[in-house]
């Protein structure tokens, strides 16, 4: 008889609860020996268990004042251990288990280091319900984005043109790795970088998904002044709308022997 060999299974489940998650993931989840949930709310782990009665929380792993590295590690060395003893493991992620989410590729790299199977299982992220909940198409003036943090600390750019998006506002300058929250003087730091391109008058978006049916998710505008004072969580985006229209690169128009009236809009 051959030997039962383990799995990881990373499946992605939408940002709202229930409504958001694919065929193909519900049905990985039905079918492991065991899931371990990383859910924005216990209502989304309840409904899991109603999917697998054999659901653990991740999120016990985590600590106030902890270092994050050492609460993923403990994560991705849990769900390892039942894969080395020949389980089906399934870990489910609220989002796309891709993005803004270390545990589930790392669990992956090493269950797949190790010789056994690892797959990811894509989902509706933020950045999909923000499509749809603002109304941006990103085909229309491009969208770029960032880590908030990241963009404050290294030395990005941004075209002024096109959407930007600063993912993790809510946590901007948090460098330590172990708090989960801003401070406004940070914050303040933040808006100084923003002011090489954009005015402090400027309309800003702050958004955050739906996470549960009987939520409306939240769509704010303020001013970019204003953004130290604004209430901010974990689960923030900050959308900046151009501030100026494309224009046309008149080298190439005249390389391809074009003018302006040949480009097609829309």
């Amino acid at each position: 008889m051959s030997e039962v060999k383990g799995e990881f299974i990373a499946v992605s489940t939408g940002m709202n609860l229930g409504g958001q998650i694919s065929v193909i993931a519900k049905d990985y989840i039905q079918k492991a020996d065991v899931v371990f949930a990383l859910m924005p709310h216990t209502l989304a782990e309840r409904w899991l268990e109603r999917l697998n009665p054999n659901v653990k929380s991740l999120q016990p792993f985590y600590g106030v004042g902890k270092y994050r590295m050492q609460s993923y590690e403990e994560m991705i060395e849990a769900m390892m251990d039942e894969v080395r003893k020949g389980k089906k493991v399934c870990g489910a992620f609220y989002g796309h288990a891709g993005v803004f989410a270390c545990v589930p590729r790392l669990t992956i790299d090493k269950a797949r280091e190790e010789g056994f199977r690892a797959l990811m299982e894509p989902g509706i992220s933020a950045e999909a319900c923000l499509y749809a909940d603002i109304g941006i198409d990103p085909g229309v003036h491009g969208i770029q984005g960032y880590e908030a943090s990241q963009f404050l600390f290294y030395n990005q750019s941004l075209n002024n043109a096109a959407h930007a998006v600063m993912w993790q506002i809510g946590i901007v300058g948090e460098h330590t790795a172990t708090q989960f929250e801003t401070k406004p003087e940070w914050v303040e730091v933040f808006v100084e970088r923003l002011e090489e391109w954009y005015p402090l008058s400027h309309e800003v978006i702050l958004y955050e998904a739906a996470v549960l049916p009987i939520e409306e998710p939240r769509i704010e505008y303020l001013q970019l002044k204003d953004l130290p004072v604004a209430e901010m969580s974990t689960k923030t985006t900050l959308i900046i709308p151009p501030v100026r229209n494309l224009e046309l690169n008149s080298k190439v128009l005249e390389r391809m022997g074009l003018q302006p009236e040949d480009i097609a809009h829309g």
